[in-house]
Parts: C-alpha cells; sequence; structure tokens
C-alpha cells in the first residue's frame, strides 16, 4: 500500500519541489523549567524524508512526539496539509488534536505493541477502535501488509513470541494501516540487536521508495544519506543546521556539527 497522492520519485531538474505536506514554524517546549525546544521550524514536501539527528536529550523525540499529539507544545504552530493547523498559543481543542494525530502515525523505538493483543488484534485495533472502519476491511488490509513484511504467518502470535526485528515490523505494520499522510519513526531500530537492523532499515527505504512522507529520528548515519530528502542536526533544542544529507553528512557548515559527526563516527 502507499499514498496514491504522493510521488514515488524526487521531481527531476526544473520541476518544482513537491508542495509542503508538513509545515512547523516556531515550535516551543518546556518541562517545567527544563526548555526542550527553543523554536523549531521545519518543512516536509509530500513525498519527502527528513531524517533528524542529534545528541541524546536534545529534543529530537520531543519533536516527533508534538507533531503526532503525544504532547502538546507551549508555542507555535503545526500544519499538516491544507486542512488542519494548530496553533500552540491557544490551547488546541479536542477536534483539533483528534485532527493532527489522524493525519500522522507513530512507530516507536520500544515497539509499544499490547502484549496481551495477538500481532493481528495489534494491528487492527487503531482502524477499527479509532477510525470506526469495519472490522472485515481493516482485517482483510492488516493481513496483505503483514504479507508484504513477511509476518503473515504470525498473525495469531503475541508480540513476546516475536524477535525484536519481527516486533518492530508489525509496529510499522500498525502505523501503514492507519493509512497516515505523515509516518514518523524514534530511532526504529535503536532497540534491535545488530542483525536485526538490515530488515528494518530495508522495510523504511521502501516506504520512502513508494512515496510516503516520513520524519526520522535515526542515528543510522549511512541510512540517512541514502533514504533522507533532507537532514537536520538538533542541538539544545534548536535546529542548528540543515540541508541535503550527502553534502551535510560529509561537509557540515556548523562547528556543532562537525564535533557530533566525528564523536558518532569515531568514538573512541
Amino acid at each position: 500500500m502507499s499514498p496514491t497522492d504522493l510521488p514515488a520519485d524526487a521531481a527531476p531538474v526544473g520541476v518544482p519541489a513537491p508542495e509542503p505536506l508538513l509545515r512547523v514554524r516556531g515550535l516551543r517546549k518546556s518541562f517545567g523549567t527544563n526548555r526542550v525546544l527553543e523554536s523549531i521550524d521545519l518543512t516536509v514536501g509530500r513525498g519527502q524524508v527528513l531524517a533528524l539527528i542529534g545528541p541524546s536529550g536534545s529534543g529530537k523525540t520531543t519533536i516527533l512526539r508534538c507533531l503526532n499529539g503525544l504532547e502538546l507544545a507551549d508555542g507555535g504552530t503545526i500544519s499538516i496539509g491544507a486542512e488542519v493547523t494548530l496553533d500552540f498559543g491557544t490551547a488546541p481543542v479536542r477536534k483539533e488534536l483528534t485532527a493532527l494525530r489522524d493525519r500522522s502515525a507513530m512507530v516507536f523505538q520500544n515497539y509499544n505493541l499490547f502484549p496481551h493483543k495477538t500481532v493481528l488484534e495489534n494491528v487492527i485495533e487503531g482502524p477499527i477502535i479509532v477510525q470506526g472502519r469495519p472490522r472485515a476491511e481493516a482485517t482483510a488490509e492488516a493481513l496483505a501488509l503483514l504479507d508484504r513484511v513477511g509476518l503473515a504467518d504470525k498473525r495469531d502470535a503475541h508480540p513476546f513470541e516475536l524477535s525484536g526485528g519481527q516486533q518492530q515490523r508489525v509496529g510499522i505494520v500498525r502505523a501503514l494501516a492507519l493509512r497516515p499522510q505523515l509516518l514518523l519513526f524514534d530511532e526504529p531500530t535503536s532497540s534491535l540487536d545488530p542483525e536485526l537492523v538490515g530488515d528494518v532499515l530495508r522495510l523504511i527505504k521502501e516506504l520512502a521508495v513508494e512515496g510516503w512522507t516520513m520524519v526520522i529520528v535515526t542515528h543510522e548515519l549511512e541510512f540517512a544519506r541514502e533514504v533522507a530528502t533532507e537532514v537536520a542536526f538538533v542541538d539544545g533544542g534548536t535546529i542548528v543546521e540543515h540541508g541535503d544529507p550527502k553534502q551535510l553528512l560529509r561537509n557540515p557548515t556548523q562547528e556543532r556539527t562537525r564535533q557530533f559527526l566525528h564523536r558518532l563516527l569515531f568514538p573512541f
């Protein structure tokens, strides 16, 4: 399944860039006296992939949680398409938050599957309970998605019976089953054994080729270089610099970015 209104390939030279799907302006968030996000500005075009990199505690996950409405920002605006704009200068109403959440889906680093439900039940929970879709329709789509990622035979298994890589693929299927406009990934491989990382990254790369719009928090630099259309380096709750992955990851303009990349590439 792929979003039918999104281009599968980047626009050729001379063709205008895709229209923005996600716009973030002046996003701010504090927890008590701790300012986590200073003033975040982001734009992601339809079918594009933004990779967020940066040290632990820099605010990357908080950005994702605000985009999905799991955290309420203290200020700024988030727009998805032309239909949804939340201005956090005033308290958003439930209807606005629901509209934001309906258009995005999160894949968590620790899977966050319901342990007491089977794989199939985990996948159809959102479409049936949240979106009110018919059970037969949600089940048929879930089975097709599970078959796509090689997990059709695990439909009746529980999460504890799966490997970490299998659980994360179920998490991705669960997000896709919601038919979101925007996919959000929070360090999708950080909890996996090294030998399981490749399967998950290959699946995400396939989604990028199909034209899904994604924001991915990742420490996998080579993956970001291959898949992302833009990379943003986040530190101290601000975006220090952003740009083309091949340029930024090879020759960043900011000293703080150079320090981070050097430490990640040469940890010892």
